[in-house]
């Protein structure tokens, strides 16, 4: 039988303390950690392996039946849990409406060696993303990529971290399944020559079609960020540049949406799903 949890009540506890300073970035390099908060988001952590450190709950704020067997789950691996009293928890919550589950866990980081060249036999697919600035974006991007069945997401001169709660929350939890790398644009760029990747760049003042070019074989998507687009850089070192035809007066779409309208011709083109 699990030991029951130690509970906390006290606003003013060191625990409770630390969890709020992991709200912002520096704190949370410091120490090595993240914040998970969620349901679904702790459980696909367990279901990827992920160590979680600590458990925080509270059940006067649980939306459902299945938290109990969630946090059994988590005590099998060893993960610390603590209880918090419902004013405790809003304190250190970082959703407006949380739902009683906040877990800590080690940050990882991984380079362009961790990148498999090919998968099972298939010519990679990859993500690039350059300097994008909104957590809610990397999310959404992340569960794009996800979804797309992407091998990697890569990320370039990162403006936003990628263990910032919101791009936990805005990822739904795929951050644990999608293997996401962080390196310089020209380290990137050299390694898609290195393994035969050819790079599309998408820029509004290109003059190819994203369904008229071939998206198939070895491929790297590459997407700028949210306010100037792609580099100077990309522009010139990406083997192809395409663009998204708008028949609007808007000149561009937001980068999540504009990721998924690409990967997904990619996806067709692939007949990877």
């Amino acid at each position: 039988m699990a030991t029951p949890p130690e509970k906390i009540s006290s606003l003013q506890n060191p625990r409770v303390k630390q969890l709020v300073k992991l709200r912002d970035r520096r704190p949370r390099d410091e120490a090595g950690v993240f914040m998970v908060e969620g349901y679904r988001q702790i459980r696909r952590a367990l279901e990827k392996n992920i160590t979680l450190t600590e458990l925080y709950i509270s059940p006067e704020w649980y939306l459902g039946e299945n938290e109990p067997s969630l946090i059994a789950q988590a005590q099998a691996t060893g993960t610390q849990v603590f209880e918090l009293t419902k004013d405790a928890f809003a304190k250190v919550a970082y959703r407006e409406r949380p739902d009683g589950l906040l877990a800590v866990a080690p940050q990882w980081k991984r380079t362009l060696a961790d990148i498999p060249a090919a998968k099972d036999g298939k010519a990679p697919f990859l993500l690039v993303v350059e300097a994008i600035e909104k957590p809610g974006n990397l999310g959404t991007i992340l569960r794009s990529a996800d979804a797309a069945g992407v091998d990697a997401l890569i990320v370039c001169d990162p403006v936003t971290d990628l263990f910032n709660p919101n791009v936990v929350r805005a990822s739904t939890g795929v951050l644990f399944s999608v293997p996401v790398v962080i390196a310089s644009s020209a380290e990137v760029r050299e390694w898609l020559r290195e393994h035969g990747v050819k790079s599309v760049a998408t820029t509004p003042s290109a003059t190819d079609f994203y369904t008229d070019v071939d998206l198939k074989g070895p491929l790297a998507i590459v997407m700028g960020s949210e306010q100037y687009g792609l580099s100077d850089y990309w522009l010139k070192e990406a083997d192809q540049r395409v663009v998204i035809p708008m028949a609007g007066q808007a000149d561009s779409l937001n980068v999540a949406m504009a990721t998924i309208i690409t990967l997904f011709e990619a996806v067709r083109q692939r007949g990877s799903i």
